[in-house]
């Protein structure tokens, strides 16, 4: 599902502050660059509210944010549901015991950990991150959770990029975007 068919200005006001850059990080990427929403107070409490607004009452007990761009959206949408933030980590950035899921991204690899013990079987989560291009990021963030025994309700990003079929590769769980970059 995504916001961005709906007529609510506040996601026109949104898509209109995130900057697209070319070739980087490398040549052929569209960079979308979530720092120029961030820089309008308004624009970003309005990204908050709406997802607040989507899962208030919805019974998560867990906002799981990847780094490091999940770790700025997650925990206000964690405080504003009442719900714990957990976040999900490159590697050796946690001490402790972790869980560990390498995956694949449009360029390249990557690994997330998650600390062991985070989340408790039965919880349910929420997976937050700015965007989704081919899915490898929040499969990985999803396997985590589930290796720990959370069920995973819904997975929000602010955009999509829909010609890279990411949402295809979430295993039938509901993907809510804001807004959709072509």
């Amino acid at each position: 599902m995504s916001a961005c068919r709906d007529d609510d200005p506040r996601v026109h006001a949104i898509q209109s502050r995130i900057r697209v850059v070319p070739d980087f990080p490398k040549k052929g990427i569209m960079f979308q660059d979530i720092t120029t929403l961030l820089l309008d107070p308004k624009a970003f409490k309005d990204t908050i509210d709406l997802f607040v607004e989507r899962y208030r009452g919805k019974n998560i007990s867990v906002v799981a944010g990847i780094e490091a761009r999940g770790f700025i959206f997650g925990p206000p949408i964690a405080l504003a549901i009442g719900a714990k933030f957990v976040p999900l980590r490159k590697p050796r950035k946690l001490p402790g015991k972790v869980y560990r899921q390498e995956y694949d991204l449009e360029y390249g690899s990557d690994c997330l950990e998650m600390h062991v013990g985070a989340v408790e079987p039965g919880e349910h989560a929420l997976v937050v991150d700015d965007l989704i291009a081919t899915g490898g990021t929040l499969c990985a963030a999803m396997d985590l959770l589930e290796r720990a025994g959370a069920e995973v309700v819904e997975c929000a990003c602010v955009i999509e990029i829909p010609e890279l079929k990411g949402r295809d590769r979430l295993k039938g769980k509901p993907l809510y975007v804001l807004v959709e970059s072509h």
